[in-house]
């Protein structure tokens, strides 16, 4: 065999090296290209916030009054958070500015009456009232939190007050 061919003799390289080039670009496009189809990627921001909230019953003779109060954890866009609750109740920033006017089993952080202004972070030591539907005892609450395009939600706190 002479030394000289053997350096200029790779056909055989050739062929080999470009077959596995175009299955890798093959298989990276199909990776992306499936990620945006499937909306795998619109959900890595919308990760659901690790927040605590605490709750306070105020048994009032037939006017109960819940308190939820932001107590640890990441801040959070009132827009979207939401009360649900197994009774009908009406929430405010304040305890006097419950009404029961508009009532309801869910009731959106942003409420027109009274709740958070839309845009702003509720973060520790943030309070809302929950109430305006006479006895509460026995109700359940839980915090909800919902991603920006409303396709994720998670319950970051839950809530029963006591029978009494």
């Amino acid at each position: 065999m002479k030394l000289k061919q053997l350096f200029t003799d790779d056909s055989a390289v050739s062929p080999v090296i470009g077959v596995i080039l175009m299955v890798a670009i093959t298989v990276i496009l199909a990776a992306v290209i499936g990620t945006f189809v499937l909306n795998l990627g619109g959900n890595l921001s919308q990760t659901t916030p690790q927040a605590s909230f605490g709750f306070d019953f105020d048994d009032n003779a037939g006017d109960d009054v819940v308190t939820v109060t932001h107590e640890t954890g990441d801040t959070i866009e009132a827009d979207r958070l939401s009360l649900a609750a197994s009774k009908d109740v009406d929430i405010a920033t304040t305890e006097a500015a419950i009404n029961g006017s508009e009532t309801s089993s869910k009731e959106s952080f942003i409420e027109s009456d009274g709740g958070f202004s839309a845009g702003t972070m509720v973060g520790a030591g943030d309070t809302l009232y929950a109430g305006g539907n006479g006895d509460l005892t026995g109700a359940d609450f839980r915090v909800v939190w919902s991603s920006e395009n409303n396709e994720n939600s998670a319950t970051l706190s839950e809530y029963t007050a006591p029978n009494n």
